[in-house]
């Protein structure tokens, strides 16, 4: 039999009720069974209409009144929807026990991903990044949309979240939202942490992502050849603020550093390594991990000319970073200035690091996974991008030594 459930709000009157205000309560009707609790709510009988279950008139305290009551309805029936799909026991006395907090609480995903996102907010600058937060917070956004949108719900009982809704809620992404390809199985792989939640709690007994195989597609990683970096390098700029960001960035390109890396950078983590040279030795921010690298005779030449920069003297830094939006934005005017034709970005000098300075000059990946601080070379050959002239050179190589005269 299908199950239904009717709202009715009404006025209670106490056995020896004479006269004034009246409480509020609301039955529950599921299939004939009843059960009722109090709103907490008074209404003058002569103000209330019984068949609307509302206050009457166009006062502002009647419309503040029908408004809460609206609002509690709406919670009810959302609240049945719930229970109906997590396949709860469907009586008037349990779900009014539910509307009212007394009965067993329901887990639900947003309830319990803005649970974890409160928490990752308070750690951040401990144990996370802004960054990691914001992505989070965007995920968050998604998945609120895509059960208003597609579940016609402002909630969802974790015990529904399957296999279907891991791919409907990617297709969604795609479809509906836009997102490219790698982004949206992101968003996808950011639900499976509060997946892991439920799970480790025990409010989900088996896990969606099983069977979850997203493809995710290679990505082109643009990077400065030999030519462009020795141009950028070179090119004299007469404007201070484009020159140090010049600077820094071919001091990235140099020594594989990300951005955030870059600016955090102190004085102390530059020392004489193992071969007597200039080595920086920092953990990397993303990763914690160590990088290790030695300091070529461009990017040394940039600690020197910094040496006495007056913000850095104060801070202890190698070098006065500005913000990443700022230099993004300051990049693309030097990329005009210098002929470069490519949508420069800071991120692409760790590309350009990894691959036109080191790989394309037979650094073995072995070598540049330690210096970018990998703990993987898979992650290194995700940099890696072998470009013609090198495969020219070494197929040269073989044509000399397989038809030397």
């Amino acid at each position: 039999m299908r199950t239904q459930m009717n709202l009715l709000f009404y006025l209670k009157k106490r056995s020896n009720y004479q006269s004034g205000p009246v409480a509020i309560y609301l039955r529950f009707n599921v299939n004939g069974q009843r059960a009722e609790t109090s709103m907490g709510k008074v209404c003058e009988p002569s103000r209330w209409n019984s068949k609307a279950g509302r206050a009457i008139g166009t006062k502002e305290d009647a419309r503040t009144l029908n408004a809460y009551l609206d609002s509690l309805q709406a919670q009810a029936q959302e609240l049945f929807q719930q229970m109906k799909l997590a396949d709860d026991v469907l009586t008037a006395e349990n779900i009014k026990n539910r509307f009212t907090g007394k009965g067993e609480k329901m887990h639900t995903l947003l309830s319990i991903f803005a649970d974890h996102n409160e928490r990752m907010k308070s750690l951040v600058g401990q144990e996370f990044e802004k960054s990691t937060l914001q992505r989070y917070e965007t995920c968050l956004m998604h998945v609120r949309e895509f059960l208003s949108s597609q579940y016609n719900l402002s909630d969802l009982p974790v015990s529904k979240i399957s296999f279907k809704f891991l791919n409907d809620f990617e297709y969604y992404l795609l479809s509906i939202r836009k997102c490219a390809n790698n982004t949206a199985i992101k968003y996808v792989k950011n639900l499976g942490k509060i997946v892991r939640i439920c799970l480790g709690n025990g409010w989900l007994t088996v896990d969606p992502y099983t069977n979850y195989k997203p493809k995710t597609q290679k990505v082109h990683r643009m990077v400065l050849t030999k030519d462009e970096l020795i141009k950028l390098a070179e090119k004299e700029l007469t404007i201070e603020r484009l020159r140090l960001v010049r600077d820094i960035f071919v001091f990235s390109c140099y020594t594989g550093l990300a951005y955030v890396d870059v600016k955090k950078l102190k004085r102390s983590e530059v020392n004489k390594g193992i071969d007597g040279g200039l080595w920086i030795f920092t953990k990397r921010k993303k990763t914690e991990s160590l990088s290790r690298i030695p300091v070529l005779p461009t990017a040394a030449a940039i600690i020197d000319h910094y040496a006495n920069d007056p913000q850095c003297v104060y801070k202890g830094l190698l070098l006065p970073v500005m913000s990443n939006q700022k230099m993004n934005a300051y990049l693309k005017e030097i990329a005009d200035l210098c002929g470069i034709h490519k949508p420069l970005t800071f991120h692409i000098a760790r590309h350009t690091f990894a691959t036109t300075v080191t790989l394309n000059n037979g650094v073995p990946i072995e070598s540049v996974a330690k210096m970018m601080g990998h703990s993987s070379i898979k992650t290194t050959q995700i940099y890696a991008k072998v470009m013609d002239h090198k495969i020219s050179e070494d197929m040269q190589a073989l044509r000399n030594k397989l038809y030397a005269v």
